[in-house]
């Protein structure tokens, strides 16, 4: 299935497509703000580099936070345009199962546990845990670092995501990985398989955890104009 990703969350622009799996290209860029700018171009830039048209897209994944209000706002007004213009499925993602799938291949012991999550500032952390296979075993929280978002039957594991080093001082003998920080959107294109059976014509809600303290910024606006 030719699978278009994007991820505009945290601190990062996204973009990446596959075909079953495979990876046909794919951009990341580090950034803290400018997304609604960026993303058109950097989907774009994806489409060219695997040779392909918008009417070829079979699916469209996007991230649907939690993450920064904006950047949420961002990714799904997007992917909602994108669907209905070009008359494709949509699929929504939590960042934290993306930064949870990421790592699973890194996980080298079948009784260990896997925790994403994201710093929110305000010396809180979205947060959740999932099993040695990336699958969800507590809800997605927001809440301060404390050793009680690991389940009990995880006396040890690995911590992903932008508030790990903020976790393990709660979890000491869970091993960070560091190089899992952001959600990427080549893990949510190569990876859409595990989350198909969420395809829908109907554009997914957003994850916040958090009640929202911005305004919709003007370039969404932009951002729907050049898409309709």
């Amino acid at each position: 299935m030719l699978t278009l990703a994007f991820d505009t969350t945290q601190g990062a622009c996204s973009a990446a497509i596959s075909q079953e799996g495979r990876l046909l290209a794919n951009a990341f860029m580090p950034m803290q703000r400018g997304h609604a700018e960026h993303l058109l171009p950097t989907i774009e830039q994806v489409r060219r580099q695997a040779k392909i048209s918008y009417g070829d897209l079979e699916l469209i994944a996007v991230t649907i936070g939690p993450g920064t209000f904006t950047g949420v706002r961002v990714g799904l007004a997007a992917a909602q345009a994108l669907a209905q213009v070009h008359d494709v499925s949509l699929i929504g993602v939590s960042t934290l199962e993306l930064l949870a799938r990421a790592a699973v291949p890194r996980n080298n012991d079948e009784s260990a546990g896997i925790i994403a999550t994201i710093d929110a500032r305000r010396g809180q952390l979205y947060m959740q845990a999932f099993d040695a296979l990336g699958k969800a075993v507590t809800l997605p929280v927001i809440d301060a670092a404390s050793p009680r978002i690991a389940p009990s039957s995880n006396h040890s594991g690995l911590i992903v995501g932008s508030g790990a080093e903020i976790l393990q001082s709660a979890l000491p003998d869970w091993r960070i990985i560091h190089d899992i920080c952001q959600p990427d959107a080549s893990i949510l294109a190569t990876e859409s398989k595990h989350w198909r059976d969420r395809a829908s014509r109907r554009p997914p809600s957003p994850l916040y955890l958090r009640a929202p303290d911005a305004k919709l910024p003007t370039g969404i606006k932009a951002l729907n104009s050049k898409l309709s």
